[in-house]
């Protein structure tokens, strides 16, 4: 299996990237796959660099058995446009600041963590950074979703090559 490079994407990397960080490290290692999937995440903006995630995303993750409290919020690089095979942003406006920075030799890399998801139909992962602890919790339901469908493209091989991106299981299954 070749290695492959994910980078997780959301405003200021201390709520929605580093849970989906934590999220799929634990699914890659429960697997015994931790060597093959790189997982990274960073912010769209500097607002908390080198800061822990959020307690309340911290709080959520722990509940459900991830440990975020070694991640740092780091701010999106250049080189990380070339680093990463995948790199997700967790709403559209995340999206668009990435394509905007992106050379466009790297466009393929872009991409949705929820359009692997399969059991929400959510377009995206809202931002619950002034909300309540429950939207977290929600987020984390959207987060683990999300990740369980781009896991399971992942170990099955479905990086679609004209695209660059990986396939979610439905489409993975269509071609069985």
């Amino acid at each position: 299996m070749d290695t492959t490079r994910v980078l997780f994407v959301c405003m200021g990397n201390i709520c929605r990237s580093p849970t989906a960080e934590g999220v799929l490290r634990k699914m890659a290692f429960e697997a015994g796959l931790h060597e093959y999937i790189l997982i990274d995440s960073a912010g769209t903006h500097g607002y908390h660099l080198g800061e822990a995630p959020d307690p309340r995303a911290q709080t959520a993750a722990r509940r459900r058995g991830y440990d975020l409290s070694r991640l740092r919020a780091r701010k999106i690089e250049s080189s990380d446009f070339s680093r990463f095979d995948l790199i997700l942003g967790m709403d559209f406006n995340n999206l668009e600041i990435l394509q905007r920075q992106c050379p466009p030799e790297h466009h393929h890399k872009l991409g949705l963590l929820m359009s692997y998801a399969e059991d929400h139909a959510a377009s995206i992962v809202h931002d619950p950074y002034y909300r309540s602890a429950k939207d977290f919790e929600l987020v984390l339901d959207y987060i683990e979703d999300g990740c369980r469908g781009l896991f399971n493209a992942i170990a099955r091989g479905g990086l679609n090559s004209s695209s660059g991106q990986f396939e979610s299981s439905r489409q993975i299954s269509d071609h069985l």
